[in-house]
């Protein structure tokens, strides 16, 4: 999401059928951009993931604090700070973003893509299975239905692997617990003040992780390459600029549009993986990813409904 200081243009926005181009080419690039995330950090080897996230969660704060500088949005940053329930809220933010984080570089790193890219297809199931546990809402009979068919498929993809898919999972819930915690605060954090505040939280715990890798094996930052530590110290950029794409277009696109393309980043996850790594894909995981992908359209076509539904819906008078 954009700073707090940062206004609209008074020119609307770009349509083809009613639908900003510009919000279309914000969204498609902040998830390809997640997409081709495996090869990035694939490419920061010899680091290990618990170097790779604490210079990611380190270089995070430093861009945050430039680009909270150059639009001057200090003053709406630091009301944020003085609110403790923002503030601390935005604390268990930052510990669901790290175990996600350090889980995806871990699968990136041993070479489970595949399974990554697993969890961020169950997670809009995830999330609408944690709508029911922990908001207590009703689901319908469509998504009981793809609620079903992504347990099922968790259990071919158990029996293939030969144990649960800890890694897509944890991813999962972890993204699904934090959309949540997005959610309770709502619009009043944008994307760089509460990734600025998580990575504050964050900042002992990276330097830390830091410290043990240099009185261990030894930090890789300056030691491999040039072109090694370039593509370490990106590790904010890389990590800031999908975030300010994705917001630019959710701001631009109905829900449904961004509901639809956040398929994008782990269909090219998945496609990265299967043919560029070549990660191997027997029988069992075809048939799960086909139960998941199968659930997703049934997610989908009750999400296309609903939004008929709300479209047909007479206004009442106030």
């Amino acid at each position: 999401m954009s700073s707090s200081s940062e206004t609209e243009t008074s020119a609307p926005p770009a349509q083809h059928g009613g639908v900003s181009r510009s919000g279309l080419a914000f969204a498609i690039a902040a998830y390809a951009l997640w997409g081709f995330l495996p090869i990035y950090f694939i490419a920061l080897e010899p680091a290990g993931p618990i170097e790779i996230v604490g210079w990611r969660v380190l270089l995070s704060l430093v861009f945050c604090l430039l680009l909270l500088t150059v639009t001057r949005a200090w003053r709406p940053f630091m009301a944020l700070v003085r609110d403790r329930r923002v503030l601390f809220t935005m604390g268990l933010a930052g510990v669901l973003i790290f175990v996600n984080w350090s889980t995806y570089v871990y699968a990136t790193l041993t070479g489970q893509v595949v399974e990554a890219a697993l969890g961020y297809f169950i997670n809009p199931i995830v999330t609408v299975f944690l709508g029911v546990l922990v908001l207590r809402e009703r689901l319908n009979v469509t998504q009981w239905i793809a609620v079903g068919i992504s347990i099922v498929a968790v259990i071919v993809l158990a029996i293939g692997y030969g144990q649960l898919p800890w890694i897509a999972l944890v991813l999962a819930f972890s993204f699904g617990f934090y959309g949540l915690i997005k959610k309770r605060v709502g619009p009043k954090v944008d994307a760089v003040s509460g990734l600025t505040l998580e990575t504050a939280w964050l900042a002992p715990l990276a330097v830390a992780q830091l410290v043990f890798v240099a009185m261990t094996s030894g930090l890789t930052m300056g030691t491999v390459s040039p072109w090694h530590s370039a593509l370490l110290l990106m590790a904010g950029v890389v990590t800031a600029i999908p975030l300010l794409l994705f917001a630019a277009a959710s701001r631009r696109l109905p829900l449904i549009f961004m509901g639809f393309i956040q398929y994008f980043a782990p269909f090219i996850q998945f496609l990265v993986g299967v043919f560029i790594l070549q990660e191997p894909m027997p029988p069992e995981r075809w048939i799960g990813f086909g139960l998941v992908w199968l659930a997703l359209l049934v997610l989908t076509f009750d999400l296309m409904r609903s939004a008929r539904s709300a479209r047909r819906a007479p206004v009442e008078p106030i």
